[in-house]
């Protein structure tokens, strides 16, 4: 007779261990033994490992050596106690003794959350498409499109194609079974995508619906105008699979320009690198005080009996009177609020925080990249001239799939050496972890990774999530504002962004930056840099000193009042009755204030009957001087009088010129059609 497991689980029995132990498997449990630590064995976690593997032995026969991966999921069904620290240890043994297969899960904390990777029919089923035949092409795109592309941006292509774009058009339009969308149907889904709902947190602080515009919709826009392209395209190879769908596109080009996207983004990012860059040493500078803040209280705490209260950094924290912690030493306490701490993960959350700050901004590598850094990337490398031997950081491929190698400055140098002293186990090495890859969804092979923890079933690297709280948590205890007021935000990407425009600014020449970094494209490492106007303001200065200094000192001295009063009182002389007189400052006038004759003279158009007037005076004067003879008069006044018309041609001329239509010579559509086609008529 065996009991079945869900029994066993609800009645637990603390003599189901020796009793399985003694008449079932003997030599089973002594392995397990031999190869566990004597303080894991006595301590709770311990003992509850046991009894599960005596649980499932009782239920469902056979010794330990016989366990398999799926009897441990079936217990994860019965019993959310199967995700407890026991129950993983008990999977951990088992696994380390080889008796799992190769692809069986690491661990079972992950087992529903980091499941792997799924196919492209369950991606497409995940939006419940109603049209069969839209359902397969889908189906048939992604497969189709999944060789070239990981899995993230295949689970990104499900959800626009499936999600954003058809789900949400049969739930507004029902019956649609073709890509070709009337005008009206593509007017309105555009429209729609152009927003999102979100729930925010009102001022009276409750929380409500609010509509807020969608920045990737040009990024939908354009997938789903890629879809019907490859689609069309494909249609000239495979016309009996893809020519049935190959329809005119209800996207155009112009609808999917980021350009105004990528400026605002841009501006963005510069404004973030210009707040965070003068700032960056007081950050370090918190990070370096919290770590040796934590490592005193944790240093305290060993030093302190348990149940005693004992004094750190002007705080006093109360240690528990009994421990279960490995070792005998507790992680917690209680401090004066009466709140309860962990010490021990205030102590690595702050080392790991100062290290990241660190490692960012000696490197500039991606989130990603230094998650991945291990043991095995710190290299070295020999200089063929002088001999000299170089630490170089070999940096993984990732985004661009481009592996490249950093060198290893000293103050880069000391925080790797840290990171690896505190990771190194008792035998010297790293320990060799897989590591999740969350952009394929799948296992890595065991790396000694530097960014790990020890727990007490197995090592696990940090996530990408416990870098972010461990930088805000610097961040928030720093106290620094932007210059509106509010919390400086930091994101890793931030550091990358900073060290690229502190190298080029310090004269690194931006293709050696383009290499460090990582990118293919010169324009990407140069939309990294954020360019500063203090920069231009001062190069400015530089050039204009340069030029002062060619130039002789004396014109560079100081004017005197007399000469700034002769100054302003030039250009208060300069309005004249027909306008503004054009002659230079210190030029003396060529004419003998003959305003009428100088080509300096700009007339106001508004002047033009005192001009006028001033002409027709003139034809006067000469008939007058004609009569009495004074010829010498005469051709001056001629002069005067060319002058004159001269002026007024000129000023007829430009209104002529403004009130006149220009007509182009842009050819209508037909006289086009009519030309290429050779019909010679219009």
């Amino acid at each position: 007779m065996r009991p079945d497991l869900p029994w066993l689980i609800q009645f637990s029995s603390g003599f189901l261990r020796s009793g399985i132990k003694a008449s079932r498997d003997p030599e089973g449990f002594a392995k397990i033994g031999a190869l566990v630590a004597p303080e894991v064995l006595r301590s709770r976690h311990g003992s509850e490992a046991f009894n599960t593997i005596a649980q499932i032995i009782a239920a469902y026969g056979g010794r330990a050596q016989d366990i398999t991966v799926g009897e441990f999921l079936v217990r994860m069904e019965w019993t959310k106690s199967a995700l407890t620290r026991g129950t993983r240890l008990a999977y951990s043994w088992l696994r380390d003794m080889g008796q799992f297969p190769p692809d069986a899960p690491h661990s079972l904390r992950y087992i529903g959350t980091r499941a792997g990777q799924v196919t492209a029919e369950k991606l497409v089923d995940r939006y419940g498409i109603s049209s069969r035949p839209v359902r397969d092409l889908l189906v048939a795109y992604l497969t189709e499109r999944q060789p070239a592309v990981d899995y993230n941006t295949l689970k990104g292509l499900s959800t626009i194609l499936a999600g954003n774009f058809w789900a949400d058009l049969e739930s507004h339009h029902p019956g649609l079974d073709s890509l070709r969308l009337p005008l009206e149907i593509s007017a309105a889904w555009k429209e729609r995508i152009a927003t999102k709902k979100v729930r925010r947190r009102q001022v009276d602080g409750t929380m409500a619906d609010v509509i807020v515009p969608r920045h990737s919709a040009p990024a939908i826009k354009t997938t789903v105008r890629a879809f019907y392209m490859d689609i069309a395209h494909w249609a000239l190879d495979e016309p009996a699979r893809w020519g049935p769908w190959a329809v005119p596109c209800p996207i155009s080009e112009a609808e999917c320009s980021t350009k105004k996207n990528e400026l605002r983004q841009k501006a963005h990012a510069d404004q973030r690198t210009r707040e965070s860059l003068p700032v960056l040493p007081a950050l370090v500078r918190v990070a370096s005080q919290r770590l040796k803040d934590a490592r005193s209280r944790l240093n305290a705490l060993d030093a302190a009996p348990l149940g005693s209260s004992f004094t750190a950094r002007g705080e006093t924290l109360t240690v528990p009177s009994a421990t279960e912690r490995l070792g005998g030493r507790p992680a917690r306490v209680t401090d004066q609020a009466g709140q309860h701490r962990n010490l021990v993960a205030e102590e690595r959350r702050a080392f790991f925080a100062w290290a990241t700050i660190e490692i960012l901004r000696h490197t500039g590598i991606r989130i990603e990249e230094l998650l991945e850094l291990g043991h095995h990337s710190i290299i070295s490398y020999q200089l063929p001239s002088t001999g000299q031997v170089v630490p170089l950081l070999q940096i993984a491929p990732s985004k661009t799939d481009q592996e490249r190698l950093l060198l290893v400055t000293p103050e880069l140098a000391d925080v790797l050496s840290a990171v690896v002293s505190r990771v190194r186990g008792a035998d010297g090495r790293v320990p060799q972890i897989p590591s999740y890859d969350h952009h394929e969804r799948t296992w890595n092979e065991p790396l000694p990774l530097l960014f790990q923890y020890e727990t007490s079933d197995d090592n696990r690297r940090f996530g990408e999530n416990f870098i972010r709280q461990a930088l805000r948590g610097t961040l928030e205890a720093s106290g620094l504002t932007d210059p509106g007021g509010a919390p400086l935000t930091f994101q890793p990407h931030d550091f990358r962004r900073i060290f690229i425009t502190d190298v080029i600014l310090n004269g690194l020449p931006p293709h050696i930056a383009q290499v460090i970094a990582g990118h293919t494209s010169i324009k990407t490492t140069m939309g990294y840099a954020a360019i500063y106007p203090t920069d231009a303001v001062e190069s400015h200065r530089s050039f204009i000193a340069r030029r002062r200094a060619l130039r002789p000192s004396e014109e560079y001295r100081a004017v005197t009042p007399q000469e700034w009063q002769e100054f302003l009182g030039h250009f208060e002389r300069r309005k004249l009755a027909l306008g503004d007189c054009g002659r230079a400052y210190g030029t003396d006038c060529a004419h003998e204030h003959a305003c009428v004759r100088c080509p300096m003279l700009i007339v106001d158009f508004s002047e033009m009957p005192r001009l006028v007037e001033i002409r027709d005076n003139l034809r006067d004067r000469i008939s007058e001087a004609e009569r009495e003879g004074w010829l010498g008069e005469v051709e001056g006044l001629s002069v005067s009088v060319a002058a004159t018309e001269e002026k007024i041609d000129q000023l007829e001329a430009r209104q002529a010129q403004k009130e006149s239509p220009i007509f182009l010579g842009v050819p209508s559509f037909g006289q086009v059609v009519a030309r290429t086609s050779g019909i010679d008529q219009p």
